[in-house]
């Protein structure tokens, strides 16, 4: 996991360093500068992903997201989790295409668990823990002519708090999006 997120630091230092220090961005004020996504993977976790994005300009922009577990049935661990990020665009479109991000996560898990082998019972030592994450991400957006967006992407963090008092030191997202621009 160190090294994942080694490697994605490396590939973002390359990648604004090979940009042309000159390059001015001209914002077109009849772009579109909100967009609400909606993941298509958190049904399958038997729960909702839902996001906002602000588009700052061609290539960057701000957002949040908000992922809510309806469904505690399932193996999982986590109940909820809100997650602000930022993304630089690559793309030649406005706020488009190739996209690395950092983001950075509040999120409640369930306690550790102590599983008893013969009884085949789990207990959890603790109560519901808020944890702190930091990561950073990688994916791609696409945009119809109609303001429709596309996309995928996937990102790897770690717990800087509370990981002891859970039985996760990392996250993970993983996002098949559609969305509309406004």
């Amino acid at each position: 996991m160190k090294f994942f997120l080694a490697v994605i630091i490396l590939f973002s230092s390359f990648v604004v360093n090979a940009q042309n220090k000159n390059e001015t961005f001209v914002i077109n004020p009849y772009e579109k500068k909100n967009e609400v996504i909606l993941n298509l993977i958190g049904p399958l976790s038997g729960g909702i992903n839902a996001s906002y994005e602000r588009h700052l300009n061609i290539k960057s922009s701000l957002g949040i997201s908000v992922f809510y577990i309806y469904n505690n049935t399932k193996e999982d661990d986590m109940n909820y989790s809100i997650s602000p990020y930022y993304r630089r665009y690559f793309g030649k479109k406005y706020a488009s295409g190739f996209f690395v991000e950092g983001f950075g996560m509040v999120h409640s898990t369930d306690g550790k668990k102590i599983y008893d082998t013969v009884e085949k019972t789990t207990f959890t030592e603790n109560p519901n823990v808020i944890n702190l994450s930091i990561g950073a991400g990688l994916g791609w957006k696409g945009v119809t002519k109609s303001e429709f967006t596309y996309g995928a992407n996937i990102g790897m963090g770690i717990t800087v708090l509370n990981a002891k008092k859970t039985d996760h030191d990392h996250v993970a997202k993983f996002c098949l999006n559609v969305g509309y621009r406004f």
